[in-house]
């Protein structure tokens, strides 16, 4: 199968794919870019196309990009205060640094 062919991919991944583009174009990105990232979503999530026939039975892959949503901001942090926020993002950012230093040795 030559790159950038979908043939293999079913009709539910070439619909995902559309409304992951449809939602990437809306914020301004271009159309290419926004296909682009829109089928490494889909790859991400079900790893790759889905058509080969057999049993069925494929290894579930959790579908991490569907569950990111709302992850970072959202209503809860933009209920807390601005001094409380940035004391979070030093804290995280100390842990990071932490765990960095930790982790070259």
């Amino acid at each position: 199968m030559p790159r950038g062919e979908k043939s293999k991919y079913t009709d539910k991944q070439e619909r995902k794919a559309d409304h992951i583009a449809e939602g990437y174009e809306k914020r301004g990105v271009s159309e290419k870019e926004a296909e682009r990232r829109a089928w490494a979503t889909v790859n991400k999530d079900d790893g790759g196309g889905k058509k080969e026939g057999g049993s069925g039975r494929v290894k579930h892959t959790g579908h991490p990009a569907a569950h990111k949503g709302g992850k970072s901001g959202g209503k809860a942090s933009a209920s807390r205060s601005a001094p409380s926020r940035s004391e979070s993002a030093k804290k995280a950012a100390a842990t990071r640094k932490r765990n960095a230093e930790h982790h070259a040795h």
